[in-house]
């Protein structure tokens, strides 16, 4: 047997549809909070990680380090020309800052999943007296056999 065929949606009926899935509005509040939690990270790595080790390394800032390939020209109004990798060692802290707590939340998830997969399923409830007294009834009636007609 084929199925049905499905009514032809429009444009907008098909988007609504796709909208609608569990999934994908699933997947909009991950990444709305992914981007609320990059700013918690960014908070974190430059006002709380990065400041003591500078202050380890003779107070050197990371924001600040640059390799200048060419210098500022304010006369021809020319921009500084300059690699920053100490913003790049900033973001690769962020980076495993992130990478470590998603870890650590996958674990969290998976020890759950095994803890509940491993204990035992939970009995079945104990039936009410009205519902054992039914059950004998019910017993009674099947054991007794009709007479034998002659």
């Amino acid at each position: 047997m084929s199925e049905p065929a499905k009514p032809k949606l429009s444009i907008f009926g098909e988007f609504r549809e796709f909208i609608a899935r569990g999934n994908v509005i699933d997947l909009a509040v991950g990444v709305i909070i992914g981007a609320a939690f990059n700013d918690i990270v960014k908070g974190l790595v430059d006002n709380v990680v990065m400041p003591p080790i500078g202050l380890l390394l003779s107070g050197v800032d990371f924001s600040q380090m640059k390799l200048v390939l060419k210098a500022a020209d304010p006369a021809k109004k020319a921009a500084e020309v300059a690699i920053q990798y100490g913003l790049f060692f900033n973001t690769l802290i962020k980076f495993v800052i992130v990478a470590w707590v998603v870890f650590l939340l996958v674990k969290g998830v998976n020890a759950i999943r095994r803890r509940d997969a491993e204990s035992p399923p939970k009995p079945a409830p104990a039936p009410t007296p009205q519902e054992a007294l039914l059950t004998e009834i019910r017993d009674l009636l099947k054991d007794r056999r009709p007479a034998d007609s002659a």
